[in-house]
């Protein structure tokens, strides 16, 4: 009787151990409809999240140190954008409140980018990367000597959008600097993908290029190379359409992206083609899908709104390509026009001519209404992946603490996403094909590339990371127009954020929780140049000069 005794007390002691020991969730999400786009699964769940990872999606009832309702709610993986360069407070504010759980620069990308990555550590409300930049490549090697460059941008230093987007400013007026224009001699060639091929060494998610502000600098040539030294990574290279815009014409938009298609065929390299928003947009999505369907690793963007934004000076602008594109300056809802948020007016030609002169870094719009009908295509379509375009606060920087009231930029910055599901709402869109093509599809494409981060992102899975977005799927909404003071409006119907397991939007209340952490690739020891020369092309395609 006494062993029986013993024996009983001591597994009474090791069951109450047990239960002593077990500690309830960090957070837990109640009742929410749970909706991952990997496995399609959709169902009302509760979930458990313990050092920011999703340990249990579960029927059954869970405890949390901190817990949201999330009855009548959507339980969506975080939105991934990849096409955003506003890294600054009050921009960052405004893309939280937008969905977005994930920042990456993959388009302009940036220089020196172990400083780049350090300069944000521990300070970002969101997960940060960044691509190498063709751009700044090709500025170090037409233009390290000139003084005005010196001026602007400081080459021991991170150069990223800010420094890119002066730069523009200069080139487009004064023919200063070279890098946008000037074409590459097969040493040049080499100068840059050395530098792009180090940067992929530190790190950097594959190479982002600005081709489109570049398009009569860029030989095909070195196109193929820069695609090619990404490629000798496995990764990505983001490629901002080189005839833009082309709303009109048949040929230039097709044309442009055939080049960097054919280049990442032939490579197998990973290839995103942002800006596939003008004619002929259809047929690259359907050869993109044709590619996925054999196995290879190509995506296009869109932004749902028929007006772009840039610096005044960009070449595209110019009369000789804006109104080529079937476009005309002043306000006008059939051609277009070129709107100045700051001052809130549209420019006449001579106007515009004029302003570009004076300020040639100064931020516009330039609408292009021949957009207006393909948005909702746009939304509707499997695996075109929704990606903003977001830019900083234009002029003095804006603090954390501002009011939304106060951002100055393109509304696609605060309302890409909310705008997304407002569309896809009112056109009978599936829900889980606006989750898919704004979170899982972006992870997906860098995960393929094998960058580890982004596998266990995009998903609502257990044992993914904890970046989530908890959204009413009736109210989800834009707030953000064109007008000025009202283009930071923060999208509505998103209550609760997470980022990494840590509450960042809490009751639509951004809180000031740097919990973002950097998306990148391991550093590696040695890069992989490898320089191009004639006789070594020569060597390897000797019957071709017969």
């Amino acid at each position: 009787m006494q062993i029986k005794s013993f024996i009983a007390l001591a597994i009474l002691s090791l069951t109450c151990s047990a239960g002593c020991i077990a500690q309830p969730y960090d957070i837990v999400i109640l009742n929410g409809r749970v909706m991952d786009p990997e496995t399609n699964f959709d169902g009302v769940r509760n979930v458990g999240i313990k050092d920011g990872i999703i340990v249990s999606i579960t029927e059954s009832n869970i405890e949390g140190i901190n817990t949201i309702n999330a009855s009548g709610l959507v339980v969506s993986p975080g939105f991934i954008d990849y096409h955003w360069h506003g890294l600054e407070p009050l921009a960052s504010k405004i893309a939280l409140r937008d969905g977005v759980t994930t920042a990456l620069d993959l388009e302009a990308g940036a220089l020196n980018v172990d400083l780049w990555y350090a300069e944000r550590e521990g300070r970002q409300l969101y997960n940060y990367g960044t691509t190498a930049s063709h751009a700044a490549a090709r500025m170090l090697v037409h233009d390290a000597d000139d003084l005005e460059v010196q001026t602007i941008v400081d080459l021991s230093k991170p150069i990223s959008f800010f420094e890119i987007q002066a730069l523009i400013g200069v080139a487009g007026v004064k023919g200063v600097p070279g890098w946008s224009a000037t074409k590459s001699n097969l040493e040049q060639v080499n100068a840059i993908t050395e530098k792009l091929d180090e940067e992929l060494r530190q790190g950097a998610l594959g190479i982002g290029s600005l081709v489109g502000y570049m398009r009569s600098g860029v030989t095909t040539l070195e196109m193929l190379l820069v695609q090619e030294a990404a490629a000798h990574y496995g990764r990505t290279t983001a490629v901002h359409a080189r005839f833009y815009p082309s709303a009109l014409t048949p040929i230039e938009h097709p044309t442009g992206f055939n080049e960097v298609f054919t280049n990442a065929w032939m490579l197998d390299a990973p290839l995103l083609y942002l800006h596939n928003v003008d004619y002929g947009w259809w047929e690259i999505e359907e050869k993109l899908a044709v590619a996925r369907d054999r196995g290879l690793n190509m995506y296009g963007e869109q932004y749902p709104y028929d007006a772009g934004s840039t610096v005044i000076s960009a070449e595209f602008l110019l009369p000789s390509v804006y109104e080529a594109g079937g476009n005309e300056y002043g306000e006008s809802d059939e051609t277009g026009g070129i709107y100045d948020p700051a001052s809130d007016v549209f420019y006449t030609r001579e106007e515009f001519l004029k302003k570009r002169q004076e300020e040639p870094g100064r931020i516009v719009f330039a609408y292009f209404s021949i957009r207006k009908p393909w948005i909702e295509h746009w939304v509707a379509t499997d695996g075109m992946l929704i990606g903003s375009d977001g830019i900083p606060h234009a002029g003095e920087p804006a603090s954390f603490d501002e009011p939304f009231e106060t951002y100055a930029g393109h509304p696609r910055s605060a309302g890409t996403r909310g705008k997304s599901f407002r569309i896809a709402r009112a056109n009978g869109v599936p829900l889980m094909r606006v989750i898919a093509n704004a979170a899982y599809y972006p992870a997906k494409h860098l995960g393929d590339a094998g960058l580890e981060a982004m596998q266990k992102r995009g998903r609502m899975q257990e044992g993914m990371v904890a970046d989530i977005v908890v959204f009413d799927p009736e109210t989800i909404t834009d707030n953000a127009t064109y007008k000025n003071g009202e283009q930071g409006l923060p999208t509505t119907g998103i209550p609760y954020i997470l980022v990494n397991g840590q509450i960042v939007v809490k009751d639509s209340t951004v809180l000031e929780v740097h919990a973002g952490q950097p998306i990148r690739y391991p550093e590696e020891e040695q890069g992989r140049f490898e320089p191009i020369s004639e006789s070594n092309w020569l060597k390897q395609f000797p019957d071709t000069m017969r």
